[in-house]
């Protein structure tokens, strides 16, 4: 009974310090938003402050399915960022494929192959997705996501970093009745640096870069298994 208690405990994110101090977390909480005690809620804040829990997966439809990751971005985002498709396509690819915590698919197509294809096909982004799907070795998932917004700076202020990436994130399902629709989308925004006041003299634009797109990479992938976020997420 005591080791069913501790594997619930451990899947909502409570540390397994056993029953006793379970209940005694509950009781700071509890007792955090009552009167008179404020030294005991600030205990719980602190607690939350620097602690994790578990986010559920938004969908699940990799598993068992053979996917690829397709990644695009206009022009002008690729032309002030030269690399950034590659990157998020072999870095989200990785983790989809390799993580411990993703449902286990039926295979994939490696990230060079997708961007072969794309580099030596340029009107691919004019098909439809059921046939883009087939050109990808006919896989059963097609992960589709657009970067919309990837700046380092606010617009005429290139003194100081205010990074800022956007992209939306969709799913087709190539064997279901509607191919070329969207199964599953989502949008996903992520901002570096976390504070103002940061100069190409005190942090590097490859650091800005990596740290954001690397966000990126996170709020993507994370869609897609269940993991650890903080309670008070900085991205």
């Amino acid at each position: 009974m005591s080791n069913d208690h501790t594997i619930l405990e451990t899947k909502r994110g409570i540390p397994t310090w056993g029953r006793p101090a379970t209940v005694a977390l509950v009781s700071l909480l509890t007792c955090g938003a009552m009167p008179g005690c404020t030294t005991i809620g600030f205990m719980a804040e602190s607690y939350r402050k620097d602690s994790t829990h578990e986010i559920k997966a938004e969908y699940t439809g990799l598993a068992g399915k053979s996917f690829a990751v397709v990644v695009s971005a206009d022009r002008l985002i690729q032309a002030d960022h030269p690399g950034l498709i590659d990157r998020l396509t072999k870095q989200i690819t990785t983790r989809l494929c390799e993580s411990k915590n993703v449902p286990r698919a039926g295979g994939y197509v490696p990230a060079e192959k997708v961007l072969r294809f794309t580099y030596d096909n340029p009107g691919w982004a004019a098909k439809p997705f059921s046939e883009l799907a087939k050109n990808l070795g006919g896989v059963d998932r097609l992960v589709y996501i657009e970067i919309t917004e990837y700046r380092l700076n606010e617009p005429g202020n290139a003194y100081e970093w205010d990074g800022l990436a956007a992209a939306t994130v969709s799913v087709v399902e190539s064997e279901s009745a509607t191919p070329d629709e969207f199964a599953f989308q989502k949008s996903v925004s992520v901002k570096f640096p976390d504070t103002k006041g940061f100069t190409p003299a005190s942090l590097t634009q490859s650091a800005v870069t990596t740290v954001l797109a690397s966000r990126v990479v996170d709020r993507a992938s994370w869609l897609f298994y269940d993991h650890q976020e903080p309670y008070y997420p900085k991205y």
